[in-house]
C-alpha cells in the first residue's frame, strides 16, 4: 500500500474546506439524493460524498455504507484529489500497488473505485464524489459523464450552503448593529431631550425677564435658539420612531371602523387653518394593526397640511378593501414634488429642500418611517405629484386575521 501524499497547498486547501462548515455535520437529504442517484446510474453498491480533512476522510453522505469517516492514509480519495484528470478510476485495486494491501481492499472488499474531485470556486479540491464496487469493473462513457456532472452539482450545493451561511451571519450582525443603534438612539433621546427642553424654557425666561434690555437682533437670537431646540427635538423623536417601527409593526391586530380611526387622527392633528378634509363615503370594518396604521396616516395627512401653500387646504382620503388588502389614497392640493425627486422621497434622511408652510425644512425621516411600516405590514407605497398642484400617495396593507 502507498499512502497518499499531501498537496503542496495543503494548508490553504484545509482552510478552504473548513470555511464551508460541513465537517461533522448531520446527513442532508440533498446530498443523500445525489449519492443514491449516483449509485443507481453507475450500478454500484456504494456511493459517497467525501471531505478530506487533515487526518481523516469525512463522509458527508453515504449510500450503501454505515461509516462516518475513514483514516486519510488509507483513503482512495487522498489519491484522487491529487489527480487532475476529470475522473480517477481504479478498476481492480488488488492489482494496483497503491491499494493491493489496503485495509479497505483486504477487509472491506473495496475492489473498484471511481472518484471525481469536488473543486471549489478557488480551485481547491475539498473531497470527492466517488463510487465503490466489490468486483472489478469499468464505467461506460455516459456513466463517467454523469459522475462528473453530479460532482459539479455537489460543489454547487457546497457553495449555496456557504453563501446562505454568510447571509445568515450578515443578517445576525445587522440585527445586532440595529439593536445597538436603537439602544444608542434611546440613550441620546433621554440625554438630549432634557437639555433641549431646558434651552427652550431658558430662552423664554430670558426673553420675559431681559427682553426689554435686548435690541431686536438679540430677541431674534433668542427665538433662533428656541426654534433650533424644537427642530432638534423633533429630529430625535422622528429618529426614534423610525427605529421603533419593528415594535410598532409587531402589535396585534384589532377590529375597528375606518371612519372612527380617521376622525380620531384628524382630531389629534389639531388643525387650526382653513382646511377641507373629505373622508371616504364607505365605512369599513377593518382588522389590522391599528397603531401602525394610525402612525402612517398621521404622517401622511400631516405632510399634506405642512407642505401646502394654498389659502384653503383640501385633502381627499379614500379607503377600500379588496382581495384581503386595505387600499388607501391621500390626495392634496399642496406644493407638489418635482418629478426628479419622487423616487427618493421614501429614503431615510432625504429631503427635497422645500420649506413647509411655516418655513421649516423637513428632516427626511417621516416618509422613510412610513415606508418601513407599510412594508412590515406586507404592503406597498407609491407617490405621484404635479408641482404646484398637489400630491397623491397610495399605499396598501394586508388584512390581518
Amino acid at each position: 500500500m502507498i499512502k497518499p501524499k499531501f498537496p503542496v497547498d495543503e494548508q490553504q486547501r484545509l482552510a478552504a474546506l473548513r470555511s464551508y462548515h460541513l465537517l461533522d455535520t448531520l446527513p442532508e437529504k440533498d446530498f443523500d439524493n445525489i449519492t443514491a442517484v449516483t449509485a443507481n446510474i453507475c450500478d454500484v453498491p456504494i456511493s459517497l460524498v467525501t471531505l478530506l480533512d487533515a487526518d481523516r476522510n469525512f463522509l458527508k453522505s453515504q449510500y450503501g455504507l454505515s461509516l462516518n469517516e475513514t483514516p486519510r492514509d488509507i483513503s482512495f480519495c487522498g489519491h484522487a484529489i491529487l489527480d487532475e484528470s476529470n475522473i480517477f478510476i481504479v478498476e481492480d485495486a488488488r492489482k494496483d500497488e497503491r491499494f493491493k494491501d489496503n485495509p479497505l481492499v483486504t477487509e472491506m472488499n473495496a475492489i473498484f473505485y471511481a472518484g471525481v474531485r469536488l473543486v471549489n470556486s478557488d480551485g481547491y479540491p475539498l473531497g470527492t464524489l466517488c463510487v465503490f464496487d466489490t468486483k472489478p469493473r469499468t464505467l461506460t462513457k455516459s456513466q463517467q459523464k454523469a459522475l462528473v456532472a453530479l460532482a459539479y452539482q455537489v460543489v454547487n450545493l457546497f457553495e449555496a450552503r456557504k453563501h446562505n451561511r454568510m447571509l445568515l451571519t450578515a443578517q445576525a450582525e445587522l440585527e445586532e448593529r440595529n439593536e445597538e443603534l436603537k439602544h444608542f438612539a434611546g440613550i441620546v433621546s433621554h440625554d438630549m431631550k432634557m437639555p433641549l427642553a431646558n434651552m427652550i424654557i431658558t430662552s423664554d425666561m430670558l426673553r420675559t425677564k431681559y427682553g426689554q434690555l435686548l435690541d431686536e437682533q438679540g430677541r431674534d437670537y433668542l427665538d433662533y435658539i428656541k426654534q433650533s431646540s424644537f427642530t432638534l427635538s423633533e429630529y430625535i423623536t422622528g429618529l426614534l420612531e423610525h427605529y421603533e417601527t419593528n415594535k410598532t409593526a409587531a402589535f396585534r391586530s384589532e377590529v375597528f371602523d375606518s371612519q372612527d380611526m380617521l376622525e380620531e387622527i384628524i382630531e389629534l392633528l389639531n388643525i387650526n387653518m382653513d382646511c377641507e378634509i373629505n373622508l371616504p363615503e364607505e365605512n369599513i370594518e377593518m382588522q389590522a394593526n391599528k397603531v401602525a396604521l394610525e402612525q402612517i396616516l398621521l404622517n401622511l395627512i400631516g405632510n399634506s397640511l405642512k407642505y401646502n401653500d394654498k389659502e384653503k387646504i383640501r385633502i381627499d382620503i379614500d379607503c377600500r378593501e379588496k382581495d384581503g388588502m386595505y387600499y388607501f389614497e391621500i390626495t392634496d392640493n399642496g406644493m407638489g414634488i418635482p418629478n426628479n425627486q419622487l423616487s427618493k422621497i421614501f429614503d431615510l434622511f432625504v429631503t427635497n429642500n422645500t420649506l413647509d408652510r411655516n418655513g421649516k425644512k423637513g428632516n427626511g425621516i417621516g416618509l422613510s418611517t412610513v415606508k418601513k411600516l407599510v412594508n412590515r405590514l406586507e404592503g406597498n407605497i407609491e407617490a405621484s405629484s404635479v408641482l404646484g398642484e398637489g400630491t397623491t400617495v397610495k399605499f396598501n396593507i394586508k388584512k390581518l386575521d
